[in-house]
């Protein structure tokens, strides 16, 4: 009778102790996709881009220019002003490529700079709800079920930290 009294509160300490930890899930993608904020987004990235691709065809059309006046004028110049041409044109090119390069990175950070707003406001939301609900931790269904949101009173770092002598300051 013992045995049976001890199994039935250790699977009711077992139950209340699961149910003081709700866990949920959130697709921030999905939410993202349905916010009318990121039409907003894609005129702004279609613009930026644009912008970007006006300035790519001036720095071509400054090296054609270049290169068709060196082409057409090779015979009537000097040594020193063909290492000169050569000199821009190459100049020119690497200025080329380097923009090629950077154009990928500069639209990924604007793309960045433009959604931030809308991932704070998705974060407030879900911190709101999480705390309404009592949700302990929620997991990102996006990025491979990373904890996205976590109640501190069951973060163990400063607890670790204490056991371990390590002061916090």
């Amino acid at each position: 009778m013992k045995k049976i009294f001890f199994l039935i509160s250790l699977v009711v300490i077992s139950m209340t102790g699961f149910s003081q930890s709700k866990v949920g899930t959130v697709d921030v993608d999905y939410i993202l996709s349905k916010m009318p904020e990121l039409k907003q987004v894609s005129e702004a990235m279609t613009e930026y881009g644009t912008g970007l691709d006006k300035q790519f065809k001036e720095k071509m059309t400054a090296y054609q220019a270049i290169l068709d006046g060196y082409n057409n004028s090779t015979e009537t110049f000097t040594d020193a002003q063909v290492k000169e041409r050569q000199g821009e044109l190459y100049a020119l090119e690497q200025e080329i490529t380097k923009f090629q390069q950077n154009a990928v990175q500069l639209i990924r950070i604007k793309e960045d700079e433009l959604k931030r707003p809308l991932y704070q406001n998705i974060a407030q939301s879900l911190e709101k709800i999480a705390k309404a609900e009592n949700y302990t931790q929620v997991l990102s269904l996006t990025d491979n079920n990373t904890v996205i949101y976590i109640d501190p009173n069951f973060d163990l770092t400063l607890s670790i930290l204490k056991d371990l002598g390590i002061s916090i300051e």
